[in-house]
C-alpha cells in the first residue's frame, strides 16, 4: 500500500497535462521576439534549479536575444529557444514542435557503464526469465538473484513483481539493475520500493515553485510509502546505477538512501529529480521544465545533479567479458 502526499499527486497531474495546455487564439503570434520573451519569462519565474545549477538566466536573455531577427525561419527560432533551454542542463526541460524536440542529453556527459550483451553472454545466458518489465535470472550458483529493470513503463503489476520476488526469496541477496533506465511513470517508484521495506518510510521531501523569485518555494512535504501487502524482499539489495539512470530512475536511487537494506553501486545517476510542467508558446509550440525540487532527508536539493553511488565503480571497456559494476555487486552481497 502506498501513501503519497498531496504535493506529489498535484505534480504528477501537472506533469501529465504539460503537453495539453490550452492555447488562446487571440494571443497567437509567430513573432520571434514575442515568443522568446514569453518563454524566457515563464522559465525565469517558474524553473526550480537556477541556484543549484549555477545558471545566470539574465545573462542568457541577452545572449540568446542577440540571435533573433525579423523573418527568421521556424527552424532557426527553434534552435535558438532550444539552445536557451539547454542552458538549464536539465532533460526535463524541453521545447516541442511538430518538427523537432530539444533535449540536453545528460547521459552523454559521461561514458556508458552498461552493455546488455555482456550480461547475457557472460552472466545469465539466453534462458533468463521475462516477467513484465523485468528480465531476471539466478547468479552465482543460485545464491543471488539478478533483476534488470530498464524503464518505468507503467507495467509493474502485482502478479509479475510478486513472481519475481517469490522466485528469489531464498537467495542471499538481490541485484536490481537500473543502469540506462531513463525513467517514465513516476508512480512506479513507490510500487517498486514498497517491496523492500519493513515499516512506513519517508523516502525524500519535495517542494514546488510557488512564486516568481528564483527561491520562492512551498514548504517541503514528505514522500512516504508503506510496506506492500504481499511478497517483499528484506535481505540486502544492490541497486546498480549510471549516468543514464535518470528521472524515475534517480527518484528510486534517492529513495534507496532511506532504506537500510539497499545499497547503490556504480556511477552517479543523471539526476532529473525535478517534476516537469509547462504550457504553450504564442506560436503553438509547447514546452516543459522542472517546477519542483526533490530533497534529501536533510532537505537539501543537491542530488538533482545526480544521486551518488554508495560504492562507486567504473566500467572497463577494455575487457568485454566482464561487468565490473555487476562484479562489485556480487562481491558486496556475498
Amino acid at each position: 500500500m502506498m501513501k503519497t502526499t498531496f504535493l506529489l499527486l498535484t505534480v504528477l497531474f501537472l506533469a501529465a497535462s504539460c503537453e495539453k495546455a490550452l492555447f488562446e487564439k487571440d494571443q497567437a503570434t509567430k513573432n520571434p521576439f514575442e515568443n522568446f520573451e514569453y518563454l524566457w519569462n515563464e522559465i525565469d519565474q517558474k524553473y526550480a534549479y537556477f541556484e543549484l545549477k549555477g545558471v545566470d538566466w539574465n545573462a542568457g536573455h541577452d545572449k540568446y536575444e542577440a540571435r533573433l531577427y525579423d523573418g527568421m525561419t521556424d527552424d532557426s527560432l527553434f534552435n535558438v529557444l532550444g539552445a536557451m533551454m539547454n542552458e538549464l542542463q536539465d532533460d526535463h526541460s524541453n521545447l516541442m514542435a511538430d518538427f523537432n524536440r530539444s533535449f540536453y542529453g545528460r547521459k552523454f556527459d559521461e561514458a556508458d557503464d552498461f552493455d546488455w550483451h555482456i550480461i547475457v553472454n557472460h552472466y545469465i545466458g539466453n534462458g533468463y526469465h521475462r516477467s513484465g518489465p523485468f528480465s531476471h535470472a539466478f547468479l552465482d550458483n543460485g545464491e543471488l538473484g539478478y533483476v534488470r529493470f530498464p524503464s518505468f513503463s507503467g507495467e509493474i503489476y502485482d502478479y509479475n513483481f510478486d513472481y519475481v520476488l517469490d522466485r528469489y526469496k531464498d537467495t542471499k541477496g538481490l541485484i536490481l539493475d537500473l543502469r540506462e533506465n531513463g525513467g517514465g511513470s513516476a508512480g512506479e517508484v513507490f510500487e517498486l520500493l514498497d517491496r523492500f521495506i519493513e515499516q512506513e518510510t519517508t523516502l525524500y521531501y519535495s517542494r514546488i515553485k510557488n512564486g516568481p523569485g528564483h527561491n520562492d518555494f512551498s514548504e517541503a512535504e514528505a514522500a512516504v510509502i508503506e510496506p506492500y501487502d504481499g511478497p517483499r524482499y528484506l535481505k540486502k539489495v544492490a541497486v546498480l546505477t549510471d549516468r543514464g539512470t535518470y528521472s524515475a530512475g534517480s527518484f528510486t536511487a534517492l529513495g534507496t538512501k532511506a532504506i537500510p537494506n539497499m545499497v547503490l553501486i556504480g556511477d552517479t545517476t543523471g539526476g532529473g529529480l525535478g517534476m516537469p510542467n509547462g504550457g504553450q508558446l504564442p506560436n503553438g509550440w509547447t514546452y516543459r521544465f522542472s517546477i519542483t525540487q526533490s530533497l534529501t532527508l536533510d532537505k537539501k536539493p543537491d542530488y538533482e545533479n545526480g544521486v551518488p553511488a554508495d560504492i562507486p565503480v567504473s566500467f572497463d571497456w577494455s575487457d568485454l567479458t566482464k561487468d565490473e559494476i555487476l562484479e562489485a555487486a556480487i562481491a558486496e552481497l556475498q
